[in-house]
């Protein structure tokens, strides 16, 4: 991942850079391996979020059709 500095504007830098992070999910997966997680434990979390996912496409594609 590369960020260019502009005008010696490192500040703006670094905000860009957080936010390609946090769009590529390093921050969460970070969280997630701070911690052991028991493959019970994971299969569920990867179940939810799978759930929450299908469900927000629904939506959106409801929302697209009306």
């Amino acid at each position: 991942m590369q960020v260019s500095v502009r005008d010696n504007n490192v500040d703006q830098a670094l905000r860009a850079l957080k936010k390609k992070l946090q769009r590529e999910g390093v921050f969460r997966e970070m969280k997630l391996k701070e911690q052991f997680e028991k493959p019970s434990e994971k299969k569920a979390r990867e179940k939810a979020e799978a759930i929450r996912r299908a469900r927000k496409l629904a939506r959106k594609k409801l929302e697209r059709e009306s």
